[in-house]
C-alpha cells in the first residue's frame, strides 16, 4: 500500500481519483491548492504526488518548482490537466515531473502511470548495489539482493502462497490481494458482509475489487 497524495481544486476529480486508488489499496491524501499540498507533503511525505496543473492561487508547475528548488521533490509527481499545451508539459518534465496524464484521466492510462511511478519511488529509496550502509539507514536483506527467490506470505493455517519477486509490482500485488481475499472469504464462510468490516472496504467496492481479481465468491461457502 502506497501513500498518494491528490492535489486537484476539482471536488469531482479528488473524489474520483480517491475512489479509484482505495480500490487499489493505496492510502489517499487530498488537497485542493498548493497550500493544502505544501502541508500534506510535509505532514505525510508521499510515496507519488498526483498534480493538477490549473489551480486558482499557485499553478501546479510553479509548486512543482518551488518543490525542486528546495529540495522537496523527492517523490515522483505525476502532472494532469485538460488544457494544457504540449509546452507546458514538456517545462513541467524537465523540472521533474515523470509524467503527464491528459484529462480526462483513463482508468487504464491512471493506473498505469501510479504503477510506473511507485516503481520509481521504490527504486529511488534502495541503497545502490555493494554500496556501505550505516547502522542509520535503510538496509536490503542481502539474500534479496538480487534473487529471484519468492516472498512466502502464509494465507492459510497450514498452508503457504508464494509471490515472485520478479513480476511486474501490479501482477504480483493482484496475486497477494487475491490470497488476501480468498483466506478471508474461507474463514468468514462467504460472507461478503463480514469480509467487508474486515477489510475496510466498503460491500460495493469489495465485490467490484473480487470480481476484477477473479475471486470464486462461492469458494467460502462451499461445505457450508
Amino acid at each position: 500500500m502506497a501513500n498518494i497524495l491528490v492535489v486537484d481544486d476539482e471536488l469531482g476529480i479528488r473524489d474520483l481519483l480517491s475512489e479509484i486508488l482505495n480500490d487499489e489499496g493505496h492510502q489517499i491524501e487530498l488537497a485542493e491548492n498548493a497550500a493544502q499540498a505544501r502541508a500534506a507533503r510535509q505532514r505525510s511525505k508521499p510515496d507519488l504526488v498526483l498534480l493538477d496543473i490549473w489551480m486558482p492561487d499557485t499553478d501546479g508547475v510553479t509548486l512543482l518548482k518551488e518543490w525542486s528548488a528546495t529540495g522537496l521533490l523527492t517523490m515522483p509527481v505525476i502532472m494532469m490537466s485538460g488544457h494544457a499545451t504540449i509546452d507546458t508539459a514538456v517545462e513541467a518534465t524537465k523540472i521533474g515531473a515523470m509524467a503527464f496524464l491528459e484529462k480526462p484521466i483513463t482508468l487504464q492510462k491512471l493506473l498505469k502511470a501510479v504503477e510506473q511511478g511507485l516503481t520509481k519511488s521504490v527504486s529511488r529509496q534502495l541503497p545502490p548495489l555493494g554500496s556501505k550502509v550505516g547502522p542509520s539507514e535503510s538496509t536490503v536483506e542481502p539474500a534479496l539482493t538480487g534473487s529471484t527467490a519468492p516472498v512466502i506470505v502464509e494465507v492459510g493455517p497450514q498452508a503457504n502462497q508464494s509471490f515472485s519477486l520478479e513480476k511486474p509490482l501490479r501482477d504480483a500485488r493482484d496475486e497477494f490481494e487475491k490470497a488476501y481475499f480468498e483466506f478471508h472469504l474461507a474463514k468468514e464462510g462467504g460472507s461478503m458482509t463480514r469480509v467487508a468490516e474486515k477489510t475496510g472496504l466498503e460491500r460495493t467496492h469489495l465485490y467490484r475489487k473480487l470480481k476484477q481479481l477473479g475471486v470464486d465468491l462461492t469458494r467460502g461457502k462451499r461445505g457450508t
